[in-house]
């Protein structure tokens, strides 16, 4: 096969990044001509020049960059797969659309891999092995996938009932399928990555390929001075949902064609040229719609950033604030669970799927708009002071050892008893919510509450302007600030609650909202709210900027390579994690 290259360039953009003139907003902020030398209120304005210093462990390779970063374009070349480019925003940028057309392809994707390890039976696990495997399948592949799972491990019992086995060589041990794997896709957890990437790296075979679907492990070593060996090839590819989103969706696709999870993917290491076309293969073999390029680094900084945000953290945080507020001013608390929770992740995240957040603003009447315009315009600085300290110690490197540490505070340490994480779901508003999908007829998306659909779209359009601003891609911050919310996270949580998504995603993700959801919720009611009871007066500017945002054009581009399919959750939908049904926690 030629070689494949992957080839990041860099770009200035003008701070104008559409045609577009917007208004000068009379409060600054970090929207497009807002200038950068200008203080922002409710942000630090030391912190607009240049990012927080890094530890000292990075400061040899780090340097202070300006707020306002370069936009990393990222091109690639594949002999297998046709590349397609897209315009977001005036941007170009490059996709490999899906599809189970496409599966006669894999094996010239991966040619010369013979067996597939998947390690770990968490989120992604059992997703990523059984779509590889069926695909595989269809293509009429010889290539094993074999999962590897800790010795004594239950998910082992798991693995059986998805059809790997030890007798056909398709289940066995870690190490043995770490040693006997040419593509190893590292899907334990990200504290575990940290407690074993020496013995891991030991294990794998020279120019094998070591496949990250999250960025954490480069975040991790680089805090620590280290890279990844050099006699390995290292790829990501990384679903834009939680691992049963993008199982349930790939079994969907069986009846529509092109039916997944989009997919991000990244080239970090190429030992000998196959890098990209066997991460485009893997991307496609899980059935990802259309997969996307980006970094690793720009990976795991978009992604742990917007666990905490728009994701998961920042919505538990202000649903928490919203109901609160709806209940004390004399609303009931099944409706206020409604206008709150099922608000947003019923009505609101169907709407923005399928036709955008303008959608949301201009289905209300004349009343509902004043309502939304007061919520958004009270809301958006708050939520962004919360969002920009959050990517930053994402950058930084803090919030990864901060999840390293968690994680060894698991187990007895230093004489201290061991914190596993508790269960969030026992307070009165979760209980309130238990009643309300009991009752709640067959499809139905609860009302559209226009106060709560300003905060919603306030966060929303806070988060992607940080990491525009950051220099990420439209289709990175589409796909994580927008697309993974509406069509993977939200379905679940409207199916079984905020509180189960959150005492049931990956251990990073259920770290992040339990530390960040009281910022969202605290920085709301003293600050949003407030202004909304002082009567301040709407930042008419600023709405005036969000009706305009080139992002809602590049929005419908994504939206027009959606599926037709909506992902089907049933009430009962069971997406625990076995290790968390396993203890009981």
């Amino acid at each position: 096969m030629a070689a494949t290259t992957f080839s990041p360039s860099f770009s200035t953009p003008s701070l104008n990044s559409s045609s577009r003139t917007h208004k000068t907003l009379t409060t600054p902020n970090l929207g497009f001509l807002a200038s950068v030398s200008r203080s922002l209120r409710c942000l630090k304005a030391t912190r607009l020049t240049t990012d927080n210093a890094c530890g000292s462990a990075m400061a040899s390779s780090m340097v202070s960059v300006p707020a306002v970063q370069t936009h990393i374009s990222l091109d690639f070349e594949t002999f297998v797969f046709k590349k397609e480019k897209v315009s977001l925003a005036g941007q170009d940028e490059y996709i490999v659309r899906g599809g189970r057309d496409l599966f006669k392809l894999l094996p010239d994707a991966f040619k010369g891999i013979k067996q597939i390890g998947v390690i770990g039976w968490g989120s992604q696990g059992p997703a990523q092995a059984q779509n590889l495997r069926d695909s595989l399948a269809d293509a009429k592949s010889d290539i094993i996938v074999k999962v590897g799972l800790r010795k004594g491990s239950r998910s082992f019992d798991e693995a059986r009932a998805a059809g790997f086995s030890e007798e056909n060589g398709t289940l066995g041990d870690i190490w043995e399928t770490i040693s006997g794997s040419d593509l190893v896709l590292l899907l334990i957890s990200d504290a575990a990555q940290a407690d074993n990437y020496e013995k891991i790296f030991s294990y794998m075979k020279p120019n094998s390929i070591l496949g990250l679907s999250h960025g954490f492990l480069l975040g991790h070593l680089q805090s620590k001075g280290l890279d990844f060996p050099k006699n390995i090839s290292v790829i990501a590819v990384c679903p834009k949902g939680m691992g049963p989103s993008v199982r349930r969706l790939y079994v969907q696709g069986r009846e529509i064609n092109g039916a997944g999870i989009n997919s991000s993917f990244g080239v970090h290491q190429d030992v000998d040229g196959r890098a990209t076309d066997v991460a485009l293969g893997w991307s496609v073999a899980l059935g990802s719609p259309f997969t996307f390029a980006t970094t690793l680094e720009q990976e795991y900084k978009s992604d742990i950033f917007g666990e905490r945000g728009i994701l998961l953290g920042a919505v538990h945080g202000i649903v928490e604030s919203l109901f609160r507020r709806y209940t004390e001013n004399g609303m009931s608390e099944d409706l206020a669970y409604k206008n709150t929770v099922e608000c947003i992740t019923g009505i609101i995240s169907k709407t923005i799927s399928t036709q955008g957040m303008l959608a949301v603003y201009n289905s209300l009447s004349e009343e509902g708009k004043r309502e939304f315009e007061t919520a958004y315009s009270a809301s958006y600085y708050p939520c962004m002071d919360i969002l920009y300290e959050c990517y930053e110690d994402v950058a930084s490197g803090s919030e990864i050892r901060s999840v390293v540490f968690a994680g060894q505070r698991f187990y007895e340490k230093d004489g201290l008893p061991a914190f596993p994480m508790g269960k969030i779901d026992q307070t009165r508003m979760w209980k309130v919510g238990e009643r309300v999908r009991k009752a709640r007829p067959s499809g139905d998306l609860g009302p559209l509450y226009p106060f709560t659909a300003g905060v919603y779209v306030a966060l929303m359009m806070a988060q992607i302007e940080i990491l525009r601003k950051k220099g990420h891609s439209y289709s990175e911050i589409i796909n994580e600030s927008v697309i993974e919310a509406v069509d993977s996270l939200n379905p679940f949580m409207h199916a079984r609650g905020v509180s189960f998504m959150v005492d049931n995603c990956s251990t990073t993700a259920r770290l992040g909202s339990r530390k960040w959801a009281p910022r969202f919720d605290y920085i709301l009611t003293q600050q949003a709210l407030v202004a909304v009871d002082k009567g301040t007066p709407i930042n008419q500017d600023l709405l005036s900027n969000f009706l305009s945002d080139p992002v809602h054009g590049a929005i419908e581009v994504c939206a027009q390579l959606r599926p037709t399919v909506d992902i089907s959750v049933t009430p009962d939908a069971d997406f625990v994690r076995p290790e968390l049904r396993q203890s009981g926690n």
